[in-house]
């Protein structure tokens, strides 16, 4: 059902993206997921959009720790064909190796590196050209080969030693389409004194600083007062604060007791039943990461969807 209703919607967008630039299959192409923003003016700043992404973006395996740390199904690559254009990648130290990090859910490694996700970033952006990607890259405390003070510093190896600074948006402030096509705009939350984009410290719950409005609460509370009172809350800011010079981040994920393939079930359809009543109303809703998108391609779509009413 889910991916019945998610070719007609692809379809509805399509349609609508023809119309709305003249016509023809290049102008219905641009509504697919693995080329979205292509459809949409370079002078569109990322702080007047709504973009789907994913929470622990590299936690595909449940063999890589448990169930328990388990929150997608779908790797970066299908993720980014998909219309994902957030990741949550989560780094510390990677065993034999001083000047490279590997991925984390908590203490479990993730069997991948971030050279490879960077790799199949690059390999996206290559091939969609027309496309921006934003990258929250956390510390990931509790690690069996933590790195401690070197974080920053393994970092900037990979910037400069390793060649990745041209792939990234490295500064201070969010920019349009245009000025970060093929690149990746980096989110910074392990301590550095760079002049760039800073994830808001502390943890679960609402939480701001000068770039970033953003809601994560994930323990502690029930899949509906997740909803109610946090997730919905966080999109109504957003609806409400429309000129915003902050981005607003509104993680649906949430951490309840369940595994996450089931504690993501009841949010998501509030989520989906939010967008659907309100799909005809022009709005920017931020950022949205999510368990199993694959689960929520209406949802998905939905979200997409947004930035072309």
């Amino acid at each position: 059902m889910q991916l019945t209703r998610r070719t007609l919607l692809s379809t509805a967008a399509a349609t609508l993206v023809t119309g709305a630039l003249g016509g023809g299959p290049a102008a219905a192409a641009v509504r697919a997921g693995s080329s979205w923003m292509a459809g949409l003016p370079d002078g569109r700043s990322l702080l007047r959009m709504t973009i789907p992404g994913t929470h622990d973006s590299c936690c595909t395996d449940p063999a890589n720790g448990s169930e328990w740390s388990h929150t997608q199904n779908w790797g970066v690559p299908e993720q980014l064909e998909r219309g994902i254009r957030f990741l949550d990648i989560r780094c510390n130290g990677l065993a034999g190796a001083p000047d490279a990090f590997g991925i984390y859910h908590g203490s479990w490694y993730q069997d991948t590196t971030f050279d490879q996700v960077l790799n199949q970033c690059r390999s996206f952006l290559a091939g969609h050209p027309g496309e921006v990607l934003l990258m929250r890259v956390k510390k990931e405390n509790g690690t069996n080969n933590d790195v401690g003070a070197d974080f920053a510093r393994i970092f900037n190896g990979y910037l400069d030693t390793k060649g990745y600074r041209p792939l990234f948006w490295t500064n201070p402030w969010f920019p349009t389409l245009g000025q970060a096509r093929g690149r990746i705009v980096l989110l910074t939350d392990f301590a550095n004194d760079w002049s760039v984009l800073h994830w808001p410290g502390g943890d679960n719950g609402f939480l701001s600083n000068d770039v970033i409005n953003l809601q994560d609460r994930y323990t502690g509370i029930s899949s509906g007062t997740k909803w109610s009172s946090y997730v919905q809350r966080q999109f109504d800011n957003a609806f409400n604060d429309q000129g915003s010079a902050k981005l607003y981040i509104n993680f649906a994920s949430i951490g309840n007791g369940e595994w996450p393939k089931y504690s993501s079930q009841t949010v998501m359809q509030k989520v989906w039943e939010y967008l659907e009543a309100r799909k005809q109303q022009r709005a920017n809703l931020g950022v949205v990461p999510m368990d199993f998108p694959d689960f929520h391609t209406n949802a998905l779509q939905l979200l997409i969807d947004k930035n072309f009413i």
